[in-house]
């Protein structure tokens, strides 16, 4: 007789125990302080596997004891919070005029944030020297300081597959790109995970978990750049697609009318709403958009007649764009990132508005509509999300198992 391997087979014992060190260390994460009773009734982990896996985090340096409190009922309690002081997690962002770096320690507490000038258009191979160079300083930073690197991840606006392959990175020129391996390559090994994904998926992690709608189960995030993106979160998970090409909203067409799109298309919702849609000149140089930008928030404020009716214009097309999500995902909230933050006096009326008249379910089915309090390091700021999300699953640096 042949016995089938392929059906469920019982866990190995280290695994359970990772599993339940990062469930411990989540639960420290999202209510420090707290005792070790409190993990064990929240959890179901008996009190001394608590105790044992409290010990093990505290080993790692991971967690960290405060004291005793004497606010609770019966004998006082001593408490843990999470300890950040060894480690960090690094999030970059390449995009077509900047590449920002963030690192972040086990709590998320931001211990650096840089923004360098790029030049988009220059070869891969260019790219991955300018990109690693800003890394490596970075690293060599956070090692000064006695951490240890968890992990790097690089966002940039590209489809991005499974793989981590980056296919297409229309702004920047590259084309089926090997972006991570390369990164390691020109750091020679660094002993970390790198890891490649879309600014806009990277942002939604971010939102998740350090924005104002951090915890949402259902949000999507908006790129607002020269493209427009959509990271998607449903049910507490970011979901990529098949072949992890999805969130590609900015070619949504509108109007077969409307401007030409960079994809060669016309009326696509990125032609008609994006960032190239607010400026005076529709293609203007990467070193150019910020300070464009600035003067069309001076213009506004002054009342600026034209200004006010291209806003009105660009939030009304975007709106549209938006009850697509709202109807197709349902989403909590819908989080409008980059250079739409600056902007979001002026077009979130609008953008509420066409939600409102367009999305079928009642009351736009509880779809917010705001704008990121992350500002332009969203992106960056989800790539060190990424790593801290990777420890959260399990894969805990150090100590003894």
């Amino acid at each position: 007789m042949i016995t089938s391997t392929t059906g469920p087979q019982p866990a190995d014992f280290a695994d359970v125990r990772a599993t339940n060190l990062a469930v411990v260390l989540r639960f420290v994460r999202e209510h420090a302080p707290c005792s070790r009773a409190d993990i064990a009734s929240s959890t179901g982990l008996n009190k001394a596997t608590v105790s044992s896996l409290i010990a093990d985090l505290i080993d790692r340096r991971m967690v960290r004891e405060t004291g005793l409190t004497e606010n609770r009922v019966g004998r006082p309690a001593t408490m843990l919070v999470l300890d950040g002081s060894s480690y960090v997690a690094i999030g970059v962002e390449i995009n077509v005029d900047y590449v920002c770096a963030v690192a972040t320690d086990l709590a998320g507490e931001r211990l650096l944030t840089w923004r360098r000038s790029f030049s988009a258009g220059v070869p891969v191979n260019q790219g991955v020297a300018a990109v690693a160079a800003i890394i490596r300083r970075v690293v060599n930073r956070m090692i000064k300081q006695d951490r240890q690197v968890l992990g790097l991840t690089v966002a940039l606006p590209a489809l991005v597959d499974v793989a981590g392959t980056v296919r297409i990175a229309p702004n920047l020129g590259w084309h089926d790109a090997d972006l991570a391996g390369d990164l390691a390559k020109a750091l020679r090994d660094p002993g970390f995970t790198i890891q490649v994904d879309n600014d806009a998926n990277l942002g939604a992690l971010a939102e998740q978990r350090f924005g104002a709608h951090s915890g949402a189960g259902d949000l999507v995030y908006l790129t607002g750049e020269m493209g427009v993106g959509a990271g998607v979160i449903l049910d507490g998970r970011l979901r990529r697609g098949g072949l992890g090409y999805s969130g590609e909203i900015g070619h949504v067409q509108l109007d077969a009318d409307g401007p030409e799109c960079r994809c060669g298309r016309r009326g696509c919702l990125e032609a008609m709403a994006g960032i190239g849609a607010v400026l005076r000149r529709r293609d203007p140089s990467p070193a150019e958009i910020e300070v464009e930008i600035e003067e069309v928030v001076r213009s506004a404020r002054a009342g600026d007649e034209a200004t006010l009716a291209t806003l009105a214009a660009v939030g009304t097309h975007l709106g549209r764009g938006v009850s697509v999500i709202a109807n197709l995902l349902n989403p909590e909230v819908v989080i409008l990132g980059g250079y739409y933050v600056p902007l979001a006096p002026w077009l979130l009326p609008p953008v509420r508005a066409e939600v409102a008249d367009r999305a079928i379910a009642p009351e736009s089915g509880g779809c917010e509509v705001v704008a990121s309090t992350l500002g332009y390091d969203a992106p960056a700021l989800g790539g060190a999300a990424m790593v801290l999300d990777s420890v959260d699953s399990g894969r805990l640096p150090g100590g003894t198992s």
